[in-house]
């Protein structure tokens, strides 16, 4: 039996995320998840509204699976365990001030529909970089194969090194604040989908909010969906 109800039956493959995702009081989240399909937050399957021409269910699948959400600290195996690893981010969350986030708006992202910020903000930047780094501790070296999916082979050389160094390359300078809506979308579907993310999510997504929190998401195995494990507020 698992001592530790936050992760799976087998910690080697129990993997751990820092993310921001918005609170629960935030009508983003309740019209995020209606959007991908599941709350993260409680692991409900929730119904989606249809869209002519497109399979909705398919179309936001990978992000459906990974919970709505930004990446701080992108999903890694524990190296040491939960315990370790929560208290490291309960450190760095104690230290932290929180702060104002600018509005947020859909845009096409590589060809992905993904909420992104309408004007940069530093703290925000300066927060995911922390994340990396305090948690760095914990995390497993990448496998071969972890390695081998980033296609090391097509990234500049800094993102190369990043994978080398700390699992990922899009970290640093290289990370792009994001909520993923969708997976890759051609020309037709992207004239379908994103007026109708703009209206499920436009006017929510654009209120003022604070980041006053730091999600642990956890993944219990390779094919499990990630689930908000605790959410540790910001106290610096």
């Amino acid at each position: 039996m698992n001592p530790d109800p936050a992760i799976g039956n087998d910690p080697a493959s129990t993997r751990l995320a820092l993310y921001w995702a918005p609170e629960l009081e935030d009508p983003l989240h309740a019209a995020a998840s209606a959007w991908l399909g599941r709350d993260a937050e409680t692991g409900a399957t929730l119904p989606q509204a249809p869209l002519p021409g497109v399979e909705i269910g398919e179309i936001t699948a990978d992000a459906r699976r990974y919970g709505f959400h930004a990446t701080l600290k992108p999903p890694f195996r524990l190296g040491t365990t939960y315990a370790e690893a929560r208290a490291a981010a309960m450190d760095l969350a104690a230290r932290t001030r929180p702060f104002a986030l600018p509005p947020l708006r859909v845009a096409d992202l590589d060809g992905f529909l993904a909420l992104r910020e309408v004007t940069r903000c530093p703290e925000l930047h300066a927060f995911a970089d922390d994340c990396v780094r305090a948690l760095e501790p914990h995390r497993a070296p990448a496998t071969a194969a972890e390695i081998a999916r980033r296609r090391p082979e097509r990234l500049p050389e800094h993102e190369r090194g990043y994978l080398a160094e700390w699992g990922y390359p899009h970290v640093f300078e290289s990370w792009r604040f994001h909520l993923t809506l969708s997976r890759r979308l051609s020309a037709a579907e992207m004239a379908v989908v994103r007026p109708a993310a703009e209206a499920a999510l436009g006017a929510v997504a654009g209120r003022p909010r604070y980041v006053r929190q730091l999600c642990l998401f956890t993944q219990a195995g390779p094919d499990s969906p990630f689930l908000i494990a605790e959410r540790l507020p910001l106290l610096g």
